[in-house]
């Protein structure tokens, strides 16, 4: 066991602990400084792995949101939007529109206006009031609890969704107001049973002048000519007149015709061109900068990466990849003025661009959308544009779904799932996700689905997160060497320990026979002084 004296280096006048430390530290520190500078790089590219990652997701992310509104596709107009307003439901594609609408009448509901009373705590009377309208007869109840004109609204809340009660309050009073639903059909009356004398048959309304209530307002249908044909509707929306297009009643004019139309949106296409350009470049310079050889800034962290030279492939063939299969107009990027530069970047030939959007301003919005169809009306595609991979899909061996049987048939030659009159893909086929509509005289049909430049980007961020994707076996082969490298300095932690440790019981062992040697050497001067004296 080391003595104290041995640990405290005071028997050779040596300090021992601190030349233990020293020549411990200096053995590993070259160890230490290898393992802090894999651990620094391998840190570095695994940050980078995710930097790219989440870049890539939010490029493709961004543009998505671009498109969900249907923002770049053919807009439906008005010539007087404050009379009618046209809108677009999300994703649909609709053709040239040159149609008119005159408003001969909007949709009202019935209002009724009770007479004032001093103010709304007012008492009211009590009993039984009965409201009836089109869904039914409801009873609303006054006691001694509820007795006032604002009780009397909130209970006729209470009983009856359909019509909306409210006291007004002004400078003569308070008044009890009822609004209902609009259409013709949504008017209601209110009545008390026969000899109320409480007040309360202030209230009623019977449908006509010299009721309790007078009505401010008649319920009313909208009344409109479309394209010369006579429409009437309880709403002043009005849906199914155009495919995906709604259209909203504002104000009446009679004997005025109000066109609908369609424009493209070509300056919001154009900016939506320059942006993908823009964030393209942000990307690439991303993907650049982590890849980069350079003798003088030092290598990127991800050099020579096979996953960063993948997604760098597939990030460039953007540019020229078919986005869309139909059509006359343009199907890639470079068509409409994209251009891939000498060091991968993009630049943009605004002229071309412009050039495109004037003569295919439909083909060039297209670009951006995934979209799918059938080569049948037999056949129909249900699935939601963007989830099935671009492609061409060959359905055959169709036996429609009969007497309540499954419907059946195959894709490029693989058993698809029957659910009714539905055709779903199997997980295994490329087309993954599709489903299917098929009718009775369905024997057959192909399916082509494009990605656009939406789903060619979803593919690309889809490649980085699956397991199967451009940044999986970087990840993994990351993630062991941490792993490796976490272990290596664990072992070698353990190594300098004993290092230590040996270096300490030796040099421990040194100081005990200095210690020795010491006090022989002092035994045998004093032993020497007492020879010294003695002879003389």
């Amino acid at each position: 066991m080391e003595s104290i004296s041995a640990a405290l280096g005071v028997g050779s006048g040596i300090d021992i602990t601190s030349l233990v430390d020293s020549l411990a530290a200096a053995a590993r520190k070259p160890k230490d400084d290898l393992f802090t500078r894999r651990e620094s790089i391998n840190q570095a590219r695994i940050q980078a792995l995710n930097d790219i990652s989440n870049s890539i997701t939010t490029f493709a992310s961004s543009l998505g949101a671009l498109l969900d509104g249907g923002s770049l596709l053919k807009q439906p107009t008005s010539s007087d939007a404050n009379s009618v307003s046209v809108s677009l439901a999300n994703g649909v594609r609709i053709r040239d529109i040159a149609s008119t609408i005159e408003v001969t009448q909007i949709a009202k509901g019935q209002t009724l206006v009770s007479t004032y009373l001093p103010d709304s705590s007012s008492p009211i009377g009590q009993g039984v009031l009965t409201l009836q309208s089109v869904h039914g007869s409801f009873a609303v109840t006054i006691d001694a609890t509820n007795d006032s004109l604002a009780s009397l609204a909130t209970a006729i809340n209470d009983a009856q969704p359909d019509v909306r009660a409210s006291v007004i309050t002004d400078g003569n009073g308070a008044r009890l107001v009822l609004r209902g639903a609009s259409g013709a059909a949504e008017s209601y009356t209110l009545s008390v049973p026969p000899g109320t004398a409480t007040g309360l048959e202030r209230f009623i309304y019977a449908g006509s002048p010299g009721s309790g209530m007078t009505q401010a307002q008649a319920a009313q249908d909208a009344i409109a000519t479309f394209d010369g044909v006579a429409v009437q509707s309880a709403s002043n929306r009005l849906t199914g007149l155009i495919d995906g297009v709604t259209i909203d009643l504002h104000k009446a004019q009679p004997g005025t015709a109000i066109a609908i139309g369609s424009s493209n949106p070509t300056t919001d296409i154009g900016q939506a061109v320059r942006d993908f350009v823009d964030a393209y470049n942000l990307v690439h310079t991303q993907l650049a900068e982590a890849g980069r050889t350079s003798p003088t800034t030092g290598n990127g962290p991800l050099r020579g990466d096979i996953g960063l030279q993948g997604l760098q492939r597939q990030m460039s063939h953007l540019v020229d990849a078919a986005l869309v299969s139909q059509g006359t107009g343009p199907h890639t990027l470079s068509e409409i003025g994209v251009k891939t530069n000498r060091d991968g970047s993009l630049s943009l030939d605004t002229t071309r661009l412009t050039a495109q959007l004037t003569a295919n301003p439909d083909a060039v919005a297209a670009l951006f959308y995934a979209s799918q169809r059938s080569d049948t009306p037999n056949v129909a595609v249900r699935s939601t544009p963007g989830r099935v991979a671009a492609g061409n899909y060959a359905i055959a061996n169709i036996i429609p779904s009969i007497a309540g049987s499954d419907a059946s048939g195959t894709i490029d030659g693989l058993a698809m799932t029957g659910i009714g009159d539905r055709l779903i893909a199997p997980a295994t086929s490329a087309a993954a996700g599709l489903i299917l509509q098929v009718n009775a005289n369905a024997t057959s049909a192909t399916i082509t689905v494009d990605s656009g430049l939406s789903g060619a980007l979803n593919a690309i961020k889809n490649s980085l997160v699956s397991a199967q994707g451009a940044f999986a076996s970087s990840r993994d082969r990351l993630t062991k060497e941490a792993s490796a490298i976490s272990v290596e300095r664990t072992a070698h932690e353990a190594r300098s320990t004993r290092y230590k440790e040996r270096l300490l019981t030796t040099y421990s062992a040194m100081d005990r026979r200095v210690a020795a040697f010491r006090a022989t050497q002092s035994y045998l001067e004093q032993q020497v002084a007492i020879w010294t004296r003695s002879d003389a």
